[in-house]
């Protein structure tokens, strides 16, 4: 298997469609075997249903129905279920769409570890922005980011990350934390674990029902700071299992 895609669905069974239609179609068009891999997590509405409807016209597409809180365990669940060589996240608004992987393979076959979508890199465009408290928080947020946890790392939190499968098994292996926060915590793991890590620009469209509010800031300047507190305190083992 070369490539997992893994796609976190929280009540999105208006959304979740679409997205996938893209993503098989994409994939159906490529030449390596894939795997599909949907962890609907608490979801209250119709989400299964909805990607049970694609099983039939995606090869391999999989569903994980999960009844724990965060984003963060749900990408953890599919990136250690996921039996791909390489292993792509991605939302289920399709805000980053799944051409922009062809972009990410160059630099896994330079020898980078972790490729990860970014807007705060040349060339990164936006089609439809964040409100501008979000923009704002989001700015200075990463600086406090940078500071505490992952210097250097402009845009940690695109929706739109590649890992190796010995990535993907180390790092995700230690993953504690499960709020909005998972993905600093990730990237600190690879960086712990000395994987080489690349952002590569985006083209994002931002959707107007995302789930991320005001609230998600706070949680991730915290969870930011807990990332700190266990990389100086040993809880993470020095080469991961």
């Amino acid at each position: 298997m070369y490539l997992s895609v893994i796609i976190p669905a929280y009540n999105e069974e208006k959304r979740i469609g679409k997205t996938l239609k893209a993503i098989g179609n994409y994939l159906a068009e490529q030449s390596y075997e894939s795997e599909v891999i949907v962890v609907n997590n608490r979801s209250k509405d119709k989400t299964a249903e909805v990607v049970r409807e694609f099983m039939t016209t995606i090869p391999r597409l999989q569903l994980l129905n999960e009844n724990h809180a965060g984003k963060g365990y749900a990408v953890r669940k599919g990136m250690l279920e996921a039996k791909g060589q390489l292993r792509l996240f991605t939302d289920a608004d399709n805000s980053t769409s799944i051409e922009h992987l062809e972009k990410m393979l160059s630099y896994i076959d330079a020898g980078y570890d972790v490729v990860i979508g970014s807007l705060a890199v040349p060339g990164a465009k936006i089609i439809r922005g964040e409100p501008a408290w979000r923009v704002l928080l989001g700015k200075l947020g990463n600086k406090w980011i940078q500071v505490w946890a992952v210097w250097g790392i402009n845009d940690t939190q695109r929706g739109f990350k590649l890992f190796t499968a010995q990535a993907a098994e180390k790092i995700f292996k230690q993953v504690s934390i499960f709020g909005w926060g998972f993905d600093i915590e990730a990237l600190a793991l690879a960086r712990r674990y000395h994987f080489k890590i690349r952002e590569v620009p985006v083209t994002w469209d931002n959707d107007p029902d995302s789930k991320v509010n005001i609230w998600a800031y706070p949680q991730v300047l915290m969870q930011t700071l807990t990332v700190f507190w266990n990389m100086h305190t040993g809880k993470y083992p020095t080469h991961g299992n």
